[in-house]
């Protein structure tokens, strides 16, 4: 099976500096970079989309909340119109760069809290799909898996990909379980891939206080910004092409 491997990167801002991009560059397949809302700034991201690029990695812009402070993992009230708007800039932003590197960004991944918010709230995914749709139609985007992300953008006629998380822990009803409650976190690299495997082979997915729910995904993400995130990384791709399995972007290298 073929299966891309996803992280959350250029999440740095001016001196201070959030995962071993680098590293993890040499493991994934695709990297979803801040575009300046949750993390990042112009240098950082010119630095991340280079690095991807001369490691054949697939770019993606990762827009969020404009929280730094709170690493965009906070729910800021605004209106549709303005969440449609915020993420349009950033996806832009990320493009001016990226072209300047010589790069091209190939898919859009909502960050944090914004993305949590639009796996259940319709009208939130409907305004992130608006925006990238506006901003090129040849953008995909990469959705959480069962979530309101996926029928919003096929809705808008964009391309869709889904994704599962390895360090993260899934609710009964397909969502992750929040970062402040027990499970919420898949710490052990063992764990984490013996659980991708399982999902690999039987296409359910093991939930916390309750049965293993259906999904699909052609993408795993494994979070850039832990203490063990490249360790992890290098694991999963160890575990999954000793099992046979592919780690390809979900989209072609352009």
């Amino acid at each position: 099976m073929r299966i891309d491997l996803n992280s959350d990167l250029g999440e740095g801002f001016g001196p201070w500096k959030m995962g071993d991009d680098a590293a993890m560059l040499g493991v994934v397949s695709s990297a979803n970079v801040a575009c300046g809302g949750h993390a990042s700034d112009p240098e950082v991201m010119y630095t991340t989309v280079s690095l991807a690029k001369s490691q054949s990695v697939v770019i993606g812009a990762h827009p969020g909340y404009a929280d730094r402070e709170g690493f965009g993992r906070r729910v800021i009230p605004m209106s549709v119109g303005e969440i449609e708007r915020m993420v349009s800039a950033q996806i832009g932003a990320l493009m001016g760069v990226a072209a300047l590197a010589g790069a091209r960004v190939r898919y859009v991944k909502a960050h944090g809290a914004l993305a949590n918010l639009a796996a259940d709230e319709r009208d939130v995914a409907e305004a992130i799909a608006r925006a990238v749709r506006a901003v090129s139609r040849e953008l995909a985007v990469l959705a959480i898996s069962g979530t309101e992300q996926e029928p919003a953008a096929i809705a808008q006629g964009l391309k869709v990909y889904s994704e599962i998380f390895a360090d993260r822990g899934y609710l009964p009803n397909g969502r992750l379980v929040p970062r402040n409650l027990p499970g919420a976190m898949i710490a052990k690299n063992e764990a984490a891939a013996a659980r991708l495997l399982e999902f690999l082979d039987s296409g359910l997915m093991t939930v916390v206080g309750g049965n293993p729910i259906p999904l699909k995904a052609q993408s795993i993400c494994v979070h850039g910004d832990g203490e063990g995130a490249v360790a992890m990384a290098r694991h999963l791709k160890d575990a999954l092409q000793a099992a046979g399995h592919l780690i390809a972007p979900f989209l072609t290298i352009p």
